[in-house]
């Protein structure tokens, strides 16, 4: 059996969700190969070759691959599978994989299966519905599998590998469409959907002052990544890279503190698999105390202060 993982990168280094899926993709239990598009990526490229458990990395090199648009790579790895008889085809479950896999399916004239938490056989996976409450087993007799896979729920895959090199000849460029321009926030602070303890802030906090006075602290004495709940970014408090949540990001650090968050079923969705849960909220009935392991019923700006106070005396 064949399985593909197509690789998300900035031409330099891989994106984390690629390092899930291919973790996901040897489940499968056959040879995986990893499609590395892009332009001048031999970084990326080298990078690829040194996981674990990669037999080939495809390399295709081209100007049209360098922002890596959707429908360039869509239409590259389409040929590839049809050439080249690939089984399954896999990306990590983010907004790059999201954008990918139904394009991709949709030439292979097949149905893909998104935001897979399990594969038990080629063919049989288990996802999430409803927000996350319910688990579903899913049956797929397509002759080509195409699936993203929920990054937190596979281990990243380690380095270690020595796969083969293989260079592709690129396809055209479809000219469908071009970037325009690209905006990144930048951080000292760990990245949200990779770090060990998040710090979330909700519409609590009042305004977004109030969460940079609140929630820094916090973050900087623990060494934790900023988030925030759909009802604060939607406030203006925090840009939207920092949203938790079914509509944001998933999360599972082994601590997930959250502040002023009511606990509405789609920020659960996005961190109830976080090993730890602290809750701190001045409502007892909050529904994200029904989540947390620990909860703290009170005035959030006093006691997140009185807690950052707290660790410095540690």
């Amino acid at each position: 059996m064949k399985v593909l993982v197509i690789a998300e990168h900035d031409n330099h280094k891989l994106a984390a969700a690629t390092l899930n899926a291919i973790s996901a993709a040897q489940q499968f239990g056959g040879e995986v190969q990893v499609l590395v598009a892009g332009c001048d990526c031999a970084a990326a490229v080298s990078e690829a070759g040194a996981v674990q458990g990669v037999a080939q990395v495809l390399s295709a090199n081209a100007a049209h691959y360098r922002d890596q648009l959707v429908e360039n790579l869509a239409a590259l790895a389409a040929g590839l599978v049809r050439d080249e008889g690939f089984n399954a085809v896999l990306a990590g479950g983010s907004s790059f994989g999201k954008n990918l896999a139904p394009r991709l399916a949709a030439l292979l004239d097949v149905a893909p299966v998104s935001d897979v938490v399990s594969i038990a056989a080629p063919g049989r996976y288990v996802r999430p519905i409803y927000a996350g409450n319910v688990m579903v087993s899913v049956e797929s007799d397509e002759p080509m599998q195409v699936l993203t896979v929920r990054t937190t729920a596979f281990e990243a895959a380690a380095a270690g590998g020595n796969a083969t090199l293989r260079e592709l000849s690129p396809r055209e460029d479809l000219g469908v469409s071009r970037l325009v321009g690209r905006e990144l926030s930048k951080s000292e602070r760990p990245e949200l959907t990779a770090a060990r303890i998040v710090v979330s802030g909700g519409r609590g906090l009042s305004s977004g002052e109030k969460y940079r006075e609140v929630m820094e602290p916090l973050a900087d004495r623990l060494g934790a990544a900023l988030g925030a709940s759909r009802a604060a970014v939607d406030a203006g408090f925090v840009p939207n890279d920092y949203q938790v949540g079914q509509t944001g990001k998933i999360v599972a650090p082994d601590l997930y503190v959250a502040v002023g968050i009511s606990g509405a079923i789609q920020h659960l969705a996005g961190m109830k698999d976080s090993k730890v849960i602290v809750a701190i909220n001045k409502d007892p009935d909050a529904p994200i105390f029904q989540v947390s392991d620990y909860g703290l019923v009170g005035d959030l700006f006093e006691m997140v202060p009185e807690l950052v106070a707290g660790l410095a005396v540690q």
